[in-house]
């Protein structure tokens, strides 16, 4: 962990000096070198905490000032364009401030995924070896991994353009705090009630596997926290705190993996355009220190302690966004 700290520091050393030199391709929407930074630490610490990143980081733009619709040009004046126009679509969809700061807080969940990749990389290698015959457990693992991603990839690829376009505000973050933190209770409740649990990620039935995919899905709501959501199913299948964190920590590598993938062939050169790669890098880097000491308070936190605090700091956020936005 040290080391990785101390090559983490490095990078964003160097990638912020590279960010400050970057004259950017499009001088209205220039992202500075402390906004990367910000996204950066709120992406990796949030990413795997059980309080929504996504939430968080439509916070951070809109605190950042990152929301502006208005269609963006190049330096030559030409428009820039999120979605170019095509017979199928004439008008197209410009480029805009808000567009690739959406893109961007996606991306830069690279940075969480590599600090996941860091830290479980024996788990990874292990299903590698089991995808060739070599390790029965890690063939297990795979399997359970992918059965709980499915649900979210088909519903995901099904609403992704209608969720991009109703569910990215302030209030819908609020609701699913206030609804994850009740959820978290109960959870928690219930969970104090059952003896231990015993079950291993390896271990659990594909059925409890779909399971816990299908509560995955509800995290296709901004703010609701991916990591709550499969935390908690792990609970239900038998899985105690630490290796429940662990199977959601493995199920958020392969799904953010996927989503961040998808997004940025989709949109992530029209995104480049706009903030230039070195702040893209530099956020990445940023994500993936604050991540990697997020993983590890988490399964030290949970191990003692249980979720119930987050739920009590999905209460407090909502008030206070709830104040800010309509007081």
């Amino acid at each position: 962990m040290r080391r990785l700290l101390l090559a983490g520091l490095g990078l964003i050393l160097g990638c912020g000096r590279l960010a400050a030199a970057d004259s950017p391709p499009a001088p209205a929407a220039e992202l500075q070198v402390s906004e990367a930074i910000v996204l950066g630490v709120v992406e990796g610490v949030t990413e795997y905490l059980p309080v929504s990143s996504t939430g968080h980081l439509i916070i951070a733009t809109k605190l950042l000032g990152l929301e502006s619709e208005r269609p963006l040009v190049g330096r030559d004046g030409r428009p820039l364009w999120y979605t170019p126009p095509s017979a199928k679509n004439p008008t197209g969809v410009p480029l805009t401030t808000k567009l690739a700061a959406d893109t961007y807080t996606v991306v830069i969940q690279f940075g969480a995924i590599a600090a996941v990749a860091l830290l479980y990389w024996r788990q990874l290698l292990s299903m590698v070896n089991g995808l060739l015959g070599r390790d029965p457990a890690g063939g297990r693992l795979l399997r359970n991994l992918l059965l709980a991603f499915l649900p979210a990839a088909v519903i995901g690829l099904a609403t992704h353009r209608w969720i991009d376009a109703h569910l990215f505000s302030i209030g819908a973050v609020i609701a699913a705090q206030v609804g994850g933190a009740v959820f978290i209770l109960w959870a928690e409740r219930r969970r104090s009630r059952l003896p231990a649990g015993t079950a291993t990620p390896d271990g659990i039935s594909a059925r409890q596997a779909v399971n816990i995919g299908l509560l995955q899905c509800a995290a296709l709501w901004p703010g609701t926290s991916r990591s709550m959501m499969t935390i908690v199913g792990g609970y239900l299948a038998g899985l105690d705190p630490r290796r429940a964190a662990e199977f959601s920590f493995l199920l958020g590598f392969v799904t953010l993996t996927a989503a961040t993938v998808f997004k940025s062939y989709h949109s992530g050169a029209a995104m480049i355009q706009v903030f230039g790669w070195s702040h893209v890098l530099l956020g990445c880097v940023v994500a993936t220190v604050t991540a990697a000491l997020a993983v590890r308070f988490l399964v030290s936190w949970l191990s003692r302690h249980g979720m119930a605090a987050f739920a009590y700091y999905r209460l407090a956020l909502a008030a206070l966004l709830a104040a800010i936005t309509w007081l």
